[in-house]
């Protein structure tokens, strides 16, 4: 089992976000994740949020083994092209640690404070389609050119590679199971998603079934989702245990709000358990 940490910049500034990332990285953590949001999702008034794709430059160049990524980049929030030269970036910065997430976007009063657009459902599921196809054909190829309904390259070649070839694995974050999970089946390297054992399995037959037609192997797909840390630990294993049998091969763990010791606690006493699983 491969074991995240999620450290969401919410009301967090750089010198505790870095030194959360480097305890991750001693401790062993397959990963961290920050979240891509301009504002903190809880609690009163303003506090500090910084920008998720600068932060996983600096936090690339702060550690040496841990992988990185955002839990999930909101496609309504870059140019795709601009998104992949990002990406690019962090993946040379890391030396080829890149987590690639990508998702539709959500959070609606966000979008309106700060003026980007904030369209349909259905329309924000066509631009991370769209987006996908873009910077997968950016980031592998020459003279790209694309024509879709919200974006387009004409002749258009980008350079470096990424470090990771033929690009950084891409993690879809998806739940809808009319549109998002059909997606998650044909392009997704991995799938993360929220819910119980029971949920996330029927959840999971749409996206295989969606990677038999396209004719993938639904295997190929990592299966991803949280694993809170505030419960009893015997809980916490119970968890952790129930959402591996059910096919799951990944799990983010979230800074717990209790602070740091909670989470030296869970290093301690059940982290190499569930990594051993």
């Amino acid at each position: 089992m491969r074991v995240g940490m999620e450290t969401a910049q919410h009301r967090v500034e750089w010198p505790e976000l870095v030194a959360r990332v480097r305890f991750a990285e001693e401790a062993g953590f397959d990963g961290a994740w920050i979240f891509d949001h301009f504002k903190p999702l809880y609690g009163r008034g303003p506090g500090p949020c910084l920008e998720g794709w600068t932060l996983l430059a600096g936090l690339a160049a702060a550690t040496r083994r841990i992988r990185l990524g955002a839990l999930v980049t909101g496609v309504t929030y870059r140019h795709p092209s601009l998104l992949a030269a990002e990406a690019v970036t962090v993946d040379h910065i890391s030396g080829g640690r890149l987590e690639l997430g990508m998702g539709a976007g959500w959070f609606e009063e966000e979008h309106a404070e700060l003026g980007f657009d904030f369209p349909s459902v259905g329309e924000r599921v066509d631009r991370l389609e769209e987006a996908i196809e873009v910077m997968r054909r950016l980031m592998t190829t020459d003279d790209a050119s694309y024509e879709g309904r919200s974006v387009h390259l004409d002749h258009a070649t980008y350079r470096p590679r990424p470090v990771q070839r033929p690009y950084p694995p891409l993690w879809v974050g998806a739940s809808g199971e009319r549109r998002m999970l059909p997606l998650v089946g044909r392009v997704a390297d991995a799938w993360h998603s929220f819910g119980s054992p029971t949920e996330l399995e029927g959840k999971w037959a749409v996206v295989a079934r969606a990677a038999e037609a396209a004719g993938r192997d639904p295997a190929s797909i990592l299966r991803a989702t949280n694993l809170s840390l505030s419960e009893p630990w015997d809980e916490v294993r119970r968890v952790a245990d129930a959402q591996r049998r059910s096919g799951a091969g990944y799990l983010v763990c979230s800074w717990p709000t209790e602070g740091q010791a909670r989470m030296e606690e869970f290093v301690e006493q059940v982290l190499p358990e569930v990594m051993a699983a």
